[in-house]
């Protein structure tokens, strides 16, 4: 069991607590505030235990200058003071004499905000490299160093796993609920339980389906999965997306688990990936020309449901269809609506799903809404999380 931030004693101390603040931005505006908010129960109880708060996050991928501009912390410094009713002093440096001399002068409750830690990204990877100096570095900003960025607990970067290795170690309170959430709910489910997989690729998911599956009652698929898993068994998706190099896989899990996996008949298409398009309606064993196939269909989602409703437990990751157009989030949406009344504990495994679920107004509507993409599916994939591996033990 790992060190949570409730072992330490904070007064008066430097706490870096590292948190995923990775906000989607429209025109340097936070479109979806969700991951601030998440991390507000460890940043209030860091502040009511008389500590000074130094907090660390990443936001965006920076490969240029242009990258920086565009990727700035700024925003997320400005809501955060909103939504702490406080003072956030943004520092916009990750390193250097004036965060130095910032730092120094904090009074017990102050928070300060570094700029974008993969800032240190361009032009040599430092960030994300894991870099020893730069651990050492932001290590000697503080006391006490606290992981509460779950999203990020899968990489191995210098503000993650690099400064846990150079000060007294903890977990913060959204961490904690990750791993409980997705760890005892999902390893021990209230059956029947159904798992319900979306999104482009097979590949990418591989073997969590392998892992899922084994433990789930049903597997109902849809995207890019389940036309992988049609492809396999015979039908003619024409110019639909799937993943060719998974096929023979596959083909041995539903010959293994035929009776556990629950497949679309029919689905709306395109010719492209766009809005204000002719949509076409098709049973699956006709799908013509060089149409695509984009979402699931009414006749797929009333299948569906029929499990659904007899569930117990459900696990969605990923969307059913090319949800951010309109013409195809029939899948989704319907998904959801009925996920929201089917009386079962959903939890909803992050990344595109969860993004999903906020964006169509199912924020609060399941038991867990994971703030984690990659970092849930190894999670449950049974990985080490370099992230929480690097945390003290109690």
């Amino acid at each position: 069991m790992k060190k949570m931030i409730t072992d330490f004693d904070l007064n008066g101390k430097k706490v870096i607590i590292r948190c995923d603040f990775n906000v989607p931005l429209k025109d340097g505006v936070i479109d979806d505030d969700t991951r601030i908010k998440a991390s507000l129960k460890t940043i209030n109880y860091a502040i009511s235990s008389n500590a000074k708060v130094i907090l660390l996050s990443h936001l965006g991928r920076i490969k240029s200058e242009e990258d920086k501009k565009k990727n700035t912390l700024l925003p997320v410094a400005k809501r955060l003071s909103e939504l702490l009713d406080r003072k956030v002093l943004f520092v916009n440096e990750t390193r250097g004499s004036v965060l130095e001399e910032s730092i120094n002068k904090m009074n017990d409750k102050d928070v300060i905000l570094l700029e974008n830690t993969r800032y240190e990204d361009y032009p040599l990877k430092k960030e994300s490299n894991c870099d020893i100096e730069l651990s050492k570095y932001w290590a000697s900003l503080g006391d006490i160093f606290i992981n509460d960025a779950f999203g990020s607990c899968h990489r191995s970067c210098a503000s993650i796993v690099g400064i846990a290795k150079y000060l007294p170690s903890g977990i913060g309170f959204l961490i904690e609920k990750e791993i409980k959430m997705l760890g005892a709910t999902l390893n021990d489910p209230k059956r029947p339980y159904v798992v319900i997989m979306g999104g482009a690729k097979m590949n990418d998911k591989i073997k969590v389906i392998d892992k899922l599956i084994k433990k789930c009652d049903y597997l109902l698929l849809g995207g890019g999965i389940a036309n992988t898993f049609l492809t396999a068994i015979g039908y003619d998706l024409k110019s639909s997306i799937y993943d060719s190099e998974s096929i023979e896989h596959a083909k041995n899990l539903m010959s293994k688990y035929k009776n556990k996996i629950v497949l679309p008949v029919d689905g709306y298409a395109s010719n492209e990936y766009a809005d204000n398009l002719e949509v076409k309606y098709y049973d699956l064993k006709n799908v013509f020309n060089d149409e695509m196939i984009l979402d699931i269909g009414p006749k797929t989602i009333e299948l569906f449901k029929k499990y659904i409703n007899k569930s117990k437990t459900v696990f969605l990751n990923g969307p059913v269809g090319v949800s951010e157009f309109k013409n195809f989030e029939y899948g989704t949406k319907s998904l959801l609506d009925i996920l929201k009344n089917s009386g079962a504990s959903v939890i909803v495994g992050g990344g595109d799903s969860a993004s999903a679920a906020i964006r169509f107004g199912y924020k609060d509507s399941f038991l867990h809404i994971s703030t984690g993409g990659g970092a849930s599916l190894e999670y449950i994939e049974g990985k080490v999380l370099p992230g929480i591996d690097a945390i003290e033990n109690k």
